[in-house]
This record gives C-alpha cells, structure tokens and sequence, in this order.
C-alpha cells in the first residue's frame, strides 16, 4: 500500500540509490529545506527487483538498490525543476515511462504515484 501524499503534495520523486533511514526523515526534509528551498513530504524507501532482459529472465548483479520516494509540495515543483536533476532525482513519471522503464523493479503499486502521464 502506498503511503497517502499530504493536500498539496502531488509530486513524487525518486531518488535512486539513496538511504534516508526513518529515523532521519526530518533530517531529509530538513536538508531539502536548506539545500533546495522546497518543502517535501517523504513516503518511502523501496528495494528495487532485479532487471530483466527482454525474454523476461533476471540480469545477474541488478537489484537491491534503495531508492527514495518522496513528494514535493505543489509550488515549489517548478522551481525544484532543474537543480533536482544535479542529484539524479527524477520524477515518478519519468522513471515509469515505458521508454524508461525497461522491467518491474518496483511493485506495481508504485503507478499510483503518477500525477501524470510521462
């Protein structure tokens, strides 16, 4: 089950290969404050699956990474637009476009995230 997204939330990121812990959350929020000036609301930590290829069978040394997810409040999206990308973060959109998005290595659960379609 997805973690529900505060009223004015609606923007997920995905920050991949990055471990906040819960009991650093507020530190996370913090730190996006002071680094980015934007306000977020942190949801969850995800263990990707493994890649597959393309006749479905798991690519070895794949997997297990942490990714973040989180969502930034409505408006301070379009100023959190570009210095995201310095860190490699990504909308959820993005990561689950089916030009991007090349097996399941989030539950699917995660598509209900999506605010829009990439």
């Amino acid at each position: 089950m997805n973690i529900e997204r505060k009223k004015g939330f609606t923007q997920v990121c995905v920050w991949p290969g990055t471990i906040v812990g819960e009991e650093k959350i507020s530190e996370f929020t913090d730190w996006m404050k002071e680094e980015f000036n934007v306000n977020v609301q942190y949801l969850e930590e995800i263990k990707t699956n493994q890649d597959v290829d393309e006749f479905g069978n798991p690519i070895a040394g794949t997997g297990d990474r942490n990714d973040v997810f989180f969502a930034v409040k409505n408006e301070d999206v379009e100023k959190f637009a570009i210095p995201r990308l310095k860190m490699g973060i990504r909308w959820i959109e993005d990561v689950l476009s089916s030009t991007n998005y090349k097996s399941a290595i989030y539950p699917s659960r995660v598509y209900d995230y999506k605010s829009w379609e990439a």
